[in-house]
């Protein structure tokens, strides 16, 4: 079933597939919901899968020019009212990793479990934030050129070799992102608060998924962050965007998280 409500005067697009126990996946910076269509045909043989266009990406529209991951966090758990869903799993890739511990500090009584998948807990530092801002103001002189170098950096060396193809359709969706969704998404990962106490002291089980050649996450750091939130670590070979990189042992991954 695809669908969308009307969220403070925004639509906002969901896709829910499956019966049984409820799997609410969030995606990435410049992804859309289109990103779990591989995934999501697997995992709904056992579970109801439910995929969310966050704010600015897909077939979701944009709330002002802010989008932080409260305001994300809000739009999901109204979609989630919608579908009458009490409980539920949060996976949550990069950025969506950041909406869903939004949405856990705020309510973890509705939250079963949260799968951080190549994403942390921790805010940005100074180096980050800065890089956030001048990738705004040369997105606004040259989109295309900014989608297409800030999504191929997410892939490992290697990989961007290897899953030529599958880069090249996921970069097609990331440029149907809109101006304004890049930098209000932008502007409210900068301000995003430092949830790691938020992840320790979560009464459910935690995931922690991370690929050993992330270029944006540091390893050692996300290996730590493990251990600090008491958080179960799987570590792949790859890069960012584990998704494509190693999507059967992904797949694998969550299925026994969710059992």
């Amino acid at each position: 079933m695809q669908n969308n409500i009307v969220y403070k005067n925004t639509k906002i697009f969901f896709s829910s597939t499956g019966k049984g126990a409820a799997i609410v996946f969030l995606h990435g910076f410049l992804e859309n919901s289109f990103m779990w269509k591989s995934v999501a045909k697997e995992l709904s043989k056992r579970n109801k899968i439910i995929c969310i266009d966050l704010l600015g990406h897909g077939n979701t529209e944009c709330i002002g020019y802010i989008h932080s991951m409260e305001l994300m966090a809000e739009a999901v758990e109204a979609v989630l009212k919608y579908l009458k869903i009490q409980k539920s799993i949060l996976v949550g890739h990069s950025m969506g990793g950041y909406v869903a511990l939004a949405f856990a500090e705020k309510k973890p009584q509705k939250v079963k479990g949260l799968c951080l998948m190549n994403s942390t807990s921790l805010a940005d530092d100074d180096e980050r934030k800065a890089l956030r801002t001048r990738a705004n103001r040369l997105v606004q002189k040259n989109f295309k050129n900014m989608v297409q170098m800030s999504f191929t950096n997410l892939f490992s060396e290697q990989s961007r070799t290897v899953f030529k193809d599958e880069m090249k359709v996921a970069l097609q969706e990331a440029l149907q992102t809109p101006l304004q969704g890049y930098i209000a998404c932008q502007e409210g990962m900068k301000i995003r608060p430092n949830r790691e106490a938020v992840l320790r002291n979560l009464p459910c089980k935690k995931l922690l998924i991370i690929g050993k050649k992330d270029p944006v996450l540091d390893y050692k750091n996300s290996v730590k962050e493990a251990k600090n939130t008491n958080s179960e670590l799987v570590v792949f070979p790859n890069g960012h965007m584990s998704h494509i990189e190693n999507k059967q042992d992904l797949v694998l991954t969550l299925l026994h998280f969710f059992t």
